[in-house]
């Protein structure tokens, strides 16, 4: 940048010639060759994200077991689906002890009452 501030102009137009010429001359190196697109450099092929051989074994034994099911129970897709669905076990659901729950409380109700102290 600071060369191009310290030239004089009769030296930017004579830079400005040189690159008209040298341009003129690829056209003319170009219509010799046959080649009518100037040269460009190749694109570097694009990062292929892929998938550990693990991975897709992984997929495709999940696939394949889905279908199987599918296809064992005979019937309709939705049917299928709606029965795999239906054959998951259920999750237990969480129970708390009474005692546990009075601890809680008792808990949140110190904390209410230190809260409801301090402010007054």
């Amino acid at each position: 940048m600071s060369n191009l501030l310290s030239l004089t102009s009769a030296q930017l137009i004579k830079a400005a010639n040189i690159k008209d010429h040298i341009e003129a001359l690829t056209k003319e190196l170009n219509g010799l060759l046959g080649s009518s697109a100037p040269v460009v450099k190749a694109a570097k092929p694009a990062k292929k994200r892929g998938m550990s051989a693990a991975g897709r074994a992984a997929v495709s034994a999940a696939a394949k077991l889905r279908w199987a099911k599918i296809n064992a129970a005979k019937t309709s897709p939705k049917a299928a689906v709606k029965a795999m669905v239906a054959a998951k076990p259920a999750k237990k659901k969480f129970v708390m002890s009474a005692a546990a729950k009075a601890k809680i409380s008792a808990a949140a109700k110190a904390r209410w009452a230190a809260k409801k102290a301090g402010k007054k």
